[in-house]
């Protein structure tokens, strides 16, 4: 497998292209804003707050379960870890946000985060005011709706791993939701970088990390994918899709 090529999705979040009047191309509220007319100058005139934030850096949390809760994030760059630990001092990854995905939104109900969020690498973050972007949704219907399908997709995540799922179906549904999600509409994503450890992504699939290993080797001698260190590309998604078919369900 040649080196890594990042998709065009990829490319433009590194781009990093918006400025004082315009969104980044990957935000996800900036076309909802712009069919109403507004830039992000606009919003700061109704103090909705679009502040860019970071690089934090690999390691460094964005914020810890118990901080209280005022705002939601777009990923500008790079990749954040969700996690929580138990009393016993065991993390258990909650999931993993890619550029153009928003974190914080578990935290609504109860204005604290429930969770710690991490940086898997350099990450660049958009805070959005989440009191403001409420009172601007009441006047907005496609912003509201955005917030809806946001929190609606943020609970499938959460859920779509806990079944009675065997090793080999959790391991394709991640890659089938990995490509999916570093698929820009133009090209889908059949390469891509796995960003985060393969340790944290068997304490996600809820596996041993000898587990995640050996099954990508399996895939890798049976044609279904191809992995180099991080770099995987996915050689036969029908077969893939056949196996997750129990975890994705479409």
């Amino acid at each position: 497998m040649s080196s890594y090529t990042p998709s065009s999705r990829a490319a433009r979040v590194a781009a990093n292209d918006g400025d004082d009047l315009h969104f980044c191309s990957t935000c996800t509220f900036s076309s909802v804003c712009s069919e109403r007319g507004y830039d992000k100058s606009r919003l700061r005139d109704l103090h909705v707050l679009v502040e860019h934030i970071g690089p934090f850096r690999e390691g460094q949390h964005i914020f810890r379960e118990g901080d209280r809760f005022n705002s939601i994030a777009g990923v500008r760059a790079g990749t954040v870890k969700t996690y929580i630990t138990d009393r016993n001092g065991r993390e258990q990854v909650l999931g993993f946000f890619l550029p153009g995905e928003v974190i914080g939104l578990n935290a609504i109900s109860q204005s604290r985060y429930p969770c710690n969020a991490i940086a898997l690498d350099e990450v660049l973050l958009c805070n959005f005011s989440f009191s403001k972007m409420s009172e601007l949704a009441a006047s907005m219907p496609g912003l509201q709706q955005q917030l809806f399908r946001l929190m609606s997709e943020d609970i499938g995540k959460a859920t779509l791993l806990a079944g009675d799922h065997t090793a080999d179906e959790r391991m394709a549904a991640f890659l089938i939701l990995m490509s999916r999600r570093y698929a820009s509409p133009d090209m889908p994503a059949r390469r891509f970088r796995l960003t985060m450890p393969r340790t944290d992504i068997a304490n996600f699939l809820r596996l041993a990390a000898e587990t995640v290993s050996r099954i990508l080797k399996r895939f890798q001698t049976d044609g279904l994918v191809r992995v180099e260190r991080r770099d995987v590309e996915l050689l036969d998604t029908t077969r893939l899709m056949e196996i997750a078919s129990n975890v994705l369900r479409n």
